[in-house]
Parts: structure tokens; sequence; C-alpha cells
């Protein structure tokens, strides 16, 4: 570190951010513990794992009263996750993992309560450990803590939830704000309208400082929404519509290098110097339903598969493939849903389909031509993890298709929204790579220039677009104390920019909260004028000493350009959403979806109101946040 006050830091950010956190790795690494021990191993327990041993879990249905009434209960629970490992201790929605499925209709709300019954220690142990640059396979793709104590203070936490159901348009009561959770003994109670269009959402805890530790312990599951207008369609359904909840995780080992069963939250800290980084998590055993790579017997038919990334972090790229690594023929699988609804038509995804964590997709598999043959699902993401085949179908070689035929129209009220919406509000989020502090969500206004000063200078960025302009930009929040800046009117469209400034890594998976959105415009930029700097009175802040500058728009992929919740943000990436905001109001929160970012402030509050109300509280001089878009609203 420089000596000097308001300097750019000596360091060079793409060695420090994430040295190999996010993989360059191109050795296959067996998925299992990496040495073999002597002796018998206790009765159920194994170093290594038979992959598609076990069949595919059908997720249990939750039944109502028959009044729009329904009650769920989180409970400590013990679960086999593959029947080679002993027993795992869980906390679960009514003592599942994942919780029961529900299903809903449109226009028929349905009245919650999420009954807090945990009992006992927090089930999974949590430990950082340092990272071994000489570590091969590295650390976080083998099982056990490496002699490392967990942490004492995860270790006594109490059962404290905050159920939140994933892109639903809910009131403010009912969203499950992150500050309101609950204590054993106590309930969440809800309503949720049902007053949108079909499709795949789900529910999880959402609890402040914890809720990576809370999900990871067990605490989500699938919420089904449905329609008239997917009704006409005649999909396939009963058993030939499965839910797949999809998520990685790590297990612990005893003294001998053996699998206990206990999930593990084990995270590798990268540096200290000039500040402590931790990797996110990431674990390399998939489970799929609850079920560590399981197996499907599927008859040679079409089958609808209702897809939920449920990952504290990994990104998936699925892709079917024959047994021996093959791509299946063009016209076998088709994404017809995102997020938030069906598309227009169906898109032929043979090369792969983008499952970032959170983000839901709706597949149609043909197995017709595929009869008496094994196929894989496997996760083609450039760091997929040791193991990345999670899902065996086995196609039987006999059975009478049924009558369905894919149509080439899905839903007819949908439209696809272009740049050309008018909007009543543009709001610019910047994400900062991690070296600032932790990553975090910069609001920024624009600014007629940079201020007095010699740049860098801290919150400042400036930004060369694709026409030549430079505009500047000045932080106006991004702690989660900050005062709030945002305030939506209820029903508004907005346009919201996701600018990620940092070098490498995964993608920031970014989800508002009650709107849906489309994603408009991508574009690429050189961000190497983005630099650190060394803040008087101690501390590293960030700006550009030059300014980043544009460099190439890519389409918006077919299976991305419907209506959704979550969006990627790729490394120097700005990704241009158009969000229309649902009917309701309350404060509400946007975030990145990687757990460990959201548990680490890298989430701000906003605010829906009617703007009857916003108009009245103008009129009246009340204290607001902002124009939006820091001056440039519509």
């Amino acid at each position: 570190m420089p000596a000097g006050r308001g300097e750019p830091v000596a360091i060079d950010p793409k060695a420090l951010v994430r040295p190999r956190a996010q993989g360059d790795r191109t050795a296959v690494v067996r998925p299992a513990a990496n040495r073999e021990p002597s002796g018998a191993p206790f009765r159920g327990t194994v170093t290594e794992l038979t992959p598609f041993l076990d069949p595919l879990p059908r997720l249990t249905p939750a039944y109502g009263n028959g009044a729009g009434e329904l009650t769920i209960r989180m409970r400590a629970a013990t679960v086999r996750l593959h029947s080679q490992l002993p027993p795992t201790k869980i906390w679960g929605f009514d003592g599942l993992f994942p919780g029961p499925v529900i299903e809903a209709r449109r226009g028929r709300p349905l009245r919650v309560t999420w009954r807090n019954e945990i009992a006992g220690t927090m089930p999974v142990p949590v430990v950082e450990i340092p990272f071994d640059e000489n570590a091969d396979p590295y650390q976080w793709d083998v099982p056990g803590r490496e002699g490392v104590p967990p942490r004492a203070d995860v270790a006594a936490l109490p059962g404290w939830t905050s159920t939140h159901l994933h892109g639903h348009f809910s009131d403010g009561s009912s969203d499950g704000w992150a500050e309101d959770a609950v204590l054993t003994g106590h309930s969440q109670l809800v309503e949720y309208r049902n007053d949108q269009p079909a499709t795949t959402l789900w529910y999880h805890d959402h609890a402040m400082h914890i809720t990576r530790w809370n999900v990871m312990a067990g605490l989500l599951g699938m919420y089904i929404l449905r329609d008239d207008e997917e009704r006409s369609l005649r999909l396939p359904s009963g058993e030939r519509e499965i839910p797949l909840v999809i998520c990685d995780r790590n297990l612990d080992t005893d003294a001998r290098n053996r699998l206990t069963g206990t999930m593990l939250h084990k995270t590798t800290i990268m540096s200290t110097d000039p500040l402590k980084q931790v990797r996110s998590f990431a674990g390399p055993y998939t489970l799929v339903n609850g079920v560590i790579w399981p197996h499907l017997d599927v008859e040679p038919d079409w089958y609808r598969f209702r897809m939920a990334n449920a990952s504290n972090t990994r990104p998936y790229n699925v892709q079917l493939v024959t047994d021996d690594g093959k791509p299946v023929p063009p016209g076998t699988v088709f994404v017809i849903g995102t997020d938030a609804g069906l598309l227009g038509a169906p898109v032929d995804v043979r090369d792969g389909f983008s499952l970032a964590a959170s983000e839901r997709a709706d597949v149609l598999i043909d197995f017709r031509a595929l009869g008496g043959r094994n196929l894989k699902l496997r996760n083609v993401n450039y760091d997929p993890g040791p193991w990345p085949d999670f899902l065996q179908f086995r196609v039987s070689g006999f059975g009478r298709p049924s009558a369905f035929r894919l149509p080439k129209t899905l839903a007819r009220s949908f439209r696809r929204v272009t740049e050309k919406q008018p909007v009543q509000a543009e709001r610019m989020v910047m994400l900062t790579p991690v070296g600032v502090s932790h990553a975090r969500l910069w609001e920024m206004k624009r600014i007629d220039g940079p201020p007095e000063g010699k740049l860098p200078i801290d919150g400042i960025v400036q930004v060369k677009e694709r026409d030549g302009t430079v505009v500047t930009w000045q932080r106006m929040a991004y702690r989660w104390t900050d005062p709030l800046q945002y305030t939506v009117a209820t029903g508004a469209w907005e346009r919201w920019r996701f600018f990620n400034l940092d070098w490498s890594g995964w993608p920031h998976p970014m989800h508002v909260h009650v709107c849906a959105f489309q994603p408009v415009k991508r574009g690429y930029y050189n961000i190497d004028g983005f630099k650190f700097i060394d803040l008087p009175g101690g501390g590293i802040g960030g700006g550009t000493a030059t300014p980043v500058f544009w460099k190439e728009s890519p389409p918006v992929e077919p299976a991305q350009a419907g209506w959704k919740d979550v969006v990627n943000a790729d490394a120097g990436e700005a990704v241009d959403v158009i969000a229309k905001f649902a009917d309701v109001t309350g404060k509400f929160v946007y975030h990145c979806h990687m757990l460990e970012h959201e548990d680490m402030s890298m989430m701000r509050p906003f605010l829906v109101q009617p703007k009857e109300v916003i108009a009245v509280a103008e009129s009246m001089e009340h204290e607001l946040p902002p124009a939006p878009g820091g001056g440039h609203a519509h």
C-alpha cells in the first residue's frame, strides 16, 4: 500500500481479486475424498459415492384445507442424500428437503402460515479454510474440513427464519423482509395474491445475515402457479411433469476421511491483505430433489421439467447429452418458459441453456427417438465442479407416446419488450469488484462532469459509451444502512442497468423483488480504467482514472428473452432490463442472488408506493429520495 492518500493502490486487481478462485482447471477430478483410508469403513460410510445409483425423488405436494389456507412447519429432521451415506440432519419445510411443492392458481389468493418449529442447533458446520494454491484438486472440490474447527458463532445460531416466495408479486407485509424473521415458536403469516401469469417460483429463507446457512440447511422449496393460458396448451402433465430443484453441496468427513453425510459449508480464504477475501461457496456434489446424482426412468415420450437452481452460487449451463457425451439431436430440448412465465414460442436449446443461482427454466424434452438409451444432464459451465453430470435419464425401449405435439405458439399474451418502451425512471447500479470491500451495489446518479480533483476519486465512475459520449456517474449509496434512494410508483415501467465492474469470476445473478423484467441490451466494456484507491483515514475505495469504454454488444439469447426476475451481469458487462413493477406496495429489496454476497450486504432496499401518494408527499415538500435515475427520469 502506498503511503500517500488518495492515490491508486499499487496492486494488480486482476491477480488480487480472485486468484484461481473461479476455476481455471482443465483436468477431471473424481467426485470423492482424495485418498482411500485403511481398514473397514463404519457401516453406511464410504469415501466415494456411486453416480446415478438412486432414483430421483418425486417432490411431496402441499395440500391446503380447501379454503385457500395452508400451514407449513419448519422443523429439524433427518434425510438420506444418497443411499451410501448415513442420514443427514437438516432444517426443512415440513421436515423435507426440498420442502413440499405448493401449487396455486392465478386469481385465487392463498394464505400461508409459515410456522417455525425448529429445535436444536444449526445442522451445517461452517469452516473457512486458508487457500492452498498448490492444492490439486482445489479445496472446494473435495469434502472435509481439513482439520479446521467449525465457526462457533454459526453453530450457536437459533432457528431464525423469514420465508420469501421468490418471484411472487407480494405486498410488503408478505414478501419476507429479511429483518422481520421469527424465532422458534412463532409464525410468519402471509397472503399470496397469485395475480400473475403461470410460472415456476420457489420459496426459501431470507433471514438477514444468515440466508446462506439457513438455505444450505434445507429451507427451500418450489411453488407452481397455473392459469388458463397454460392449461390451454395441454402440456405434459401428471407423471410427465416433474419439478427439478438443483443445488450443490459439500459433505464433512470423519478422521478416516469417510463421508459422514453431514452437509458442510466450506469456503476458502483467498487473501487477507489488504482485506479478507473469502470465495463464495461451491461444492463438489450436485443434488436434484435432495439426492446426489440421481437417475430417472422415462418412457419414449414428451416430458416437462420445471427446473430451479437453488444453489448458493454455482451457475449451471445445462445441456442434455448422450452417454458418450455428445449433444442430443436438434429438436429434442426446448425452453418454453423463464423465471416469470411462458415464452411466446419454444426455443431449441440443444447447445444448452443458462440456469444461474435462483433462475428457473420450464423445459420440454422429447425422448421419442431415444428409446433404450441413457442420457445425462450436464453442466457445461466453464467451472462445473469435479462432476459435471448430475442427472441420468434411462429411456425405456417401449411405450405408447401421447398425442402431444409441440405448439408453435405458447403464451399468446407474451410480447417482447424493446428499448423503445416508455419508462417512468432509469436506474444505474454498479457492481464493484472485491477489493473495494466485499462486492457492493453502488447506486449512481448522473452528473454533468467529474468534481474537482485528480482522478480517480472514490465513487466517481466515467463511462465512454458506444457513440463516444463520456458519462460521469457519482455514487449515492452502497451500504445496507445508507438512506433509501429508490421510490417506485406502483405498476410503473422502469429501466435498470446493472454494470459489473469486476474483472473476473462468475456473473452476478441480479434479482429485483416484485417485478418482472426483460433484458433488452447487453454490452461488454474495457474496465481497466477502474482503480482501487487508498482512502484518507484508512480503507479502500474505487473510481475510474480513465473512462471504462464500450467494446461490443452481443444479442440477448432467445432463451433469456422472456419475462424474468434474475439476470446475469458478467465480468465487465452492463445489462439493461425493462421492468414492470406489480400493483403492490411496501418496502422491498434487490440484491445479488449469490447468497454469500446477499448476506454480506450486496443488497439494497427500495419503496413501492401509489403514484398519488408520491404526488401528495411531493406537494407537501416531504423529504423524498432523489429524482429517479439521478436526474434523468422520464
